[in-house]
């Protein structure tokens, strides 16, 4: 986007609201309660036709100087520091109810620093009578003050056409040379850039990593990371960029707040944060679902898992937090080599000593989302989050395949004829013809004679012979039997019989007097 607006000021001042206001949906949490919002929320954001960036950021509550025992705190201020950093345009939220306070003074003083062109919204001016109070804020040192009502949409217009008016200027793009044109030979290739960018939702329970593996693929602390469960609040994406073999695949990760129990959700926050995560996993392309190594799978993992399944995403298992079992995994490997070697029998249970009955131990316990790949990572360490992204880029080539309806048609009919569906009524399933309907996800539309014999039974053994044969790993299969109407009522209908009587009636019916003979 051709300019950035970073909308900050003290906590509990109405800055979400803004931000919601401005972008015209519901993205960041709007709440009374003081520090909701702790990560930069950004969303792309078009007004009368011209797009930016917009980006919403936690309250500043420190005074200059002043020491945070929190974590959290430290860490939401860092992010209001890049957020000003980055930016062409300030918006600075102030409480005209509440008038100047020593935070207030504190974000002055930390914007004029900045150098950047700073616009007051002196917000919460829902009468007149608080109109009149909005010239006090002019002692903070900026010229253009603007009364809102960021709750009511009131007086917006002015402040955004202010702020459109100090973003750069987007430079025209140079003509691309034609096709057949020969390119200079010292050029470098042209990157392939995908239109639509992936959508990548990161879910799972508080305090799996979540945040660690977007900061770890980014290579910044983009999202505000602490040992505390339910620090994430607000659904951030956050724009990601790889580059593979010169072609450039854009990405955008969705940082999402831990799902815990519905009945351990005790205050409104956690449970707008939970509903944020769950239209997170609506609107993804891949939902990668985050477990903890340490703690094994949890009744919690799932149900978070079953609801990738009901919105019928396709899935990437991630096993973070390795390094904390890697030792032991090895130790126990060195004691598995050293019995072989004596040749000792096992008794007991059979050790997992390597990542591949790791992972089969993974789909056994998660057998409804036994499609999805499993990859054990260590967001600390960077263990295998190349391959994480490899899962990520085939995933996306498994769910845009499409198969073509003759070799459809012929896989489908071989695995009718190989087993049929039980049926109490000793009724045969025929298979007339299939096809595809739908991408992502995979969805299949089958006209047979009788789609009540189509139990869930069948429909996954009918989706595992598609998945042997075409693969659609990760991806979710959706089968629809449509049974073929057995008659065709025909276009042209007899008269209805009428009765003798009534045929007699009419044979003896007098003609008109102007048919009669004479």
């Amino acid at each position: 986007m051709p300019g950035l607006i970073a909308i900050v000021g003290r906590p509990n001042v109405g800055k979400s609201a803004l931000f919601n206001r401005i972008a015209g949906r519901r993205i960041a949490i709007v709440h009374d309660q003081p520090g909701v919002t702790r990560d930069r929320v950004s969303a792309e954001v078009e007004w009368h036709g011209h797009p930016f960036t917009l980006v919403d950021t936690g309250g500043i509550g420190l005074l200059r100087g002043e020491k945070a025992g929190d974590v959290i705190a430290r860490a939401a201020l860092t992010q209001v520091e890049l957020a000003i950093e980055a930016a062409h345009v300030i918006i600075l939220v102030v409480n005209v109810q509440e008038g100047v306070v020593a935070l207030d003074r504190e974000a002055a003083n930390r914007l004029r620093k900045s150098g950047k062109p700073v616009l007051v919204a002196v917000n919460k001016v829902d009468t007149d009578k608080a109109e009149a109070n909005a010239p006090e804020f002019a002692e903070l040192g900026f010229e253009k003050l603007f009364p809102v009502s960021a709750i009511h949409g009131e007086r917006i217009e002015p402040l955004m056409d202010a702020a459109l008016a100090l973003l750069p200027v987007e430079e025209p793009r140079p003509e691309t040379p034609a096709d057949d044109a020969p390119a200079p030979e010292d050029a470098e290739a042209p990157l392939l850039r995908s239109d639509a960018p992936l959508k990548l939702a990161i879910v799972g329970r508080p305090n799996v990593g979540k945040s660690s593996i977007i900061n770890a693929l980014t290579e910044s602390e983009r999202v505000v990371v602490s040992p505390i469960p339910g620090t994430t609040r607000d659904s951030v994406d956050v724009p990601f960029d790889v580059i593979t073999e010169g072609v450039r695949q854009s990405y955008v990760l969705i940082d999402t707040a831990g799902m815990r129990k519905t009945r351990r959700v005790d205050d409104s926050i956690e449970f707008f944060s939970v509903k944020r995560a769950e239209e997170s996993i609506i609107r993804s392309d891949i939902v990668v679902l985050v477990l903890d190594a340490e703690a094994g799978i949890t009744e919690q993992d799932k149900k978070v898992a079953d609801k990738i399944v009901e919105a019928r995403k396709a899935c990437i298992v991630v096993v973070n937090k390795w390094d904390l079992m890697d030792e032991a995994v090895r130790k126990a490997r060195e004691e598995e080599i050293e019995r072989r070697n004596r040749k000792e029998n096992r008794r007991g249970p059979k050790t997992m000593t390597t990542l591949s009955e790791f992972g089969g131990w993974v789909q056994e316990h998660l057998f409804f989302l036994d499609y999805a790949p499993v990859i054990f990572t260590s967001a600390k360490s960077g263990f295998n989050l190349e391959r994480l992204l490899e899962a990520v880029r085939y995933v996306a080539a498994q769910l845009r395949q499409k198969i073509p309806t003759s070799i459809l048609n012929r896989t489908l009919q071989d695995a009718v004829e190989r087993r049929q569906p039980i049926s109490s009524l000793g009724h045969r399933l025929k298979f007339f013809y299939a096809t595809q309907v739908r991408e992502a996800p995979p969805t299949f539309l089958l006209f047979v004679n009788r789609h009540e014999l189509f139990s869930a039974q069948y429909k996954k053994y009918l989706g595992d012979q598609l998945r042997t044969a075409f693969g659609y790993e990760g991806c979710p299969l959706i089968l629809v039997p449509k049974a073929r109407p057995k008659t065709i009522e025909p276009v042209r209908k007899r008269r209805p019989h009428q009765p003798k009587d009534d045929q007699q009636q009419n044979r003896f019916r007098r003609r008109p007097k102007s048919n009669r003979r004479r």
